[in-house]
């Protein structure tokens, strides 16, 4: 399955196999003390790394190997 990332240098949109995609969790403590947590795929492209948020759930059902 491909996951469509944005190339902001290039203002296109570029799909990326998921064999090529890692997944990353963003964690950051708020001001009254909870955490919230970010859930992203991470590829690289044209020796640029891309970033695409998603929903846990989504982040949950790929395959892609974690960081």
């Amino acid at each position: 399955m491909a996951v469509e990332f944005y190339d902001v240098k290039d203002r296109t949109k570029v799909k990326v196999e998921e064999k090529d995609i890692m997944k990353t969790k963003y964690e950051r403590k708020l001001k009254d003390g909870s955490v919230q947590i970010r859930y992203a795929f991470r590829a690289k492209y044209n020796g640029r790394q891309l970033t695409k948020f998603c929903s846990k759930v989504a982040w949950d059902e790929s395959t892609a190997t974690a960081e």
